[in-house]
């Protein structure tokens, strides 16, 4: 399985972005998928989730509100809708998939695949 992440680019503050990720091969219904961030110099870091076999979904306190994580198995693609977007939202994006039983989609040990990487620019 290998993900493709597309959809970065340059924002303003306030304005939108979205993100896709899209699996190559057959990604069972069973996998979660994630999106992770890492900003320049730091850490990479949870972003949001949606759990296997549509298990719900689970935001980082700063995409609370803003982002939206949505999942169409049948295009086996993951989007991030990210509005309102903040200067300190700027990095580059990362989707994960793994198998992910224990609910704790904020840990990058958990995920299995991971994409390249797209880089989202937020300009004021």
């Amino acid at each position: 399985v290998q993900l493709q992440a597309s959809g970065g680019g340059l924002a303003q503050v306030g304005g939108s972005l979205r993100l896709s990720c899209a699996a190559s091969g057959r990604l069972a219904d069973s996998y979660a998928l994630g999106w992770f961030r890492q900003p320049p110099g730091k850490a990479r870091e949870f972003v949001a989730a949606t759990g296997g076999y549509g298990g719900g979904t689970s935001y980082a306190d700063s995409a609370k509100g803003r982002f939206t994580i949505s999942r169409d198995t049948a295009k086996n693609t993951v989007y991030l809708q990210m509005d309102s977007l903040k200067p300190e939202d700027a990095a580059v994006y990362y989707c994960g998939a793994g198998l992910i039983y224990s609910g704790r989609y904020d840990l990058p040990r958990f995920y299995d695949y991971w994409g390249k990487g797209t880089l989202v620019t937020v300009s004021s």
